[in-house]
């Protein structure tokens, strides 16, 4: 259930791959604690990578387009600096991930999270995990 309007101060973030609830980088597992707000989706194309995924974002009813489940949490800004690392993000342009903000809808509640984007150029020649849910796919393997 949505806890939104509670969740107390941090930022707000999307995970969808490893990161996510039983992933090799469970957020659930990082310190300081972060506090699950609930299952979300966004729109957008998603990648195997190999150990992990990668997210291009794109607009509902854009051509291509799909869901792409995840979370969304609410974290500290300490540990807003620990997904950084995990994403390796230096703020250059050619970083695998940048960061990104989008608004995610969290049952009625429209919410600003961070999400971290593959670089465009990291995904071509991969495959598309075409029913956008990174755990399934996982275990399907």
């Amino acid at each position: 259930m949505p806890e939104a309007a509670d969740a107390g101060p941090g930022i707000d973030v999307f995970v969808y791959g490893t990161l996510r609830a039983g992933g090799s980088n469970d957020i659930n597992r990082l310190r300081p604690a972060p506090r699950c707000l609930g299952p979300a989706q966004v729109w957008g194309r998603l990648f195997d990578l190999g150990p992990y995924p990668g997210l291009r974002l794109l607009a509902e009813g854009e051509a291509l387009a799909r869901p792409v489940w995840g979370e969304v949490y609410r974290v500290a800004p300490e540990l807003e600096a620990v997904l950084d690392a995990i994403e390796d993000i230096s703020g250059r342009p050619d970083d695998e991930y940048q960061r990104r903000q989008i608004t995610v809808m969290l049952g009625a509640h429209a919410l600003t999270c961070l999400v971290y984007e593959i670089h465009p150029d990291r995904v071509h020649g991969r495959p598309e995990i075409g029913h956008g849910d990174w755990m399934r796919h996982v275990l399907g393997r």
